[in-house]
């Protein structure tokens, strides 16, 4: 498959930033794959992801604006208290509709957004949090014929949501903390 026809999405809540900062490191400079990272944070004070990300790796780093086209290289951040959905055109769409699973940006809408457009090219990855979002989008990814990878619950730091997937659905690949870096780069290449 053409690596054009792909996205990463790597998503996570309480306890995954440090494990998301792994995987950007792993990432080698001309990384091929877009990557969106879905965070639930505090919107009430100004984020440094930013800056933290591109002290990590050095792929382009981007918060998402309303229609920035998704290109190859690029690692691009939810914004806070905004759902992100992908338009068919493979561009973003910025969304302040109603929280989902209490959350804004809420994993389960972007999920389904992305695998609506990029069906087997999508690349879901679910980490440590402590609510169910993620686990409803990941069955969609799973029908849209992505690859669905969920961080092992017994080496997350808050295992509730990667449980959440596994209480509902088979994954293909169950990884734990310290072995995702070197598969997310891995997935680059195949």
């Amino acid at each position: 498959m053409k690596q054009d026809n792909k996205l990463i999405v790597n998503a996570g809540s309480a306890g995954s930033l440090q494990v998301v900062l792994a995987v950007l490191t792993a990432m080698g400079k001309d990384y091929p794959i877009p990557v969106l990272v879905v965070l639930h944070r505090n919107n009430t004070f100004e984020s440094s992801l930013e800056e933290l990300f591109a002290s990590r790796t050095r792929l382009v780093i981007k918060e998402v604006e309303e229609k920035d086209a998704i290109q190859p290289g690029v690692v691009y951040i939810s914004p806070a208290d905004y759902h992100v959905l992908i338009e068919q055109d493979r561009t973003f769409s910025l969304d302040y509709s109603e929280r989902v699973n209490y959350s804004r940006p809420s994993i389960d809408v972007t999920f389904r957004s992305a695998a609506e457009v990029y069906g087997s090219g999508l690349i879901a990855l679910l980490l440590s949090g402590g609510n169910a979002d993620g686990a409803e989008g990941m069955q969609w990814v799973r029908d849209g014929g992505g690859l669905t990878i969920v961080q092992d619950p017994q080496t997350a730091e808050v295992p509730y949501m990667p449980q959440q997937v596994l209480l509902r659905m088979t994954v293909d690949i169950v990884a734990p903390t310290e072995e995702l870096p070197e598969l997310i780069h891995s997935l680059a290449y195949k």
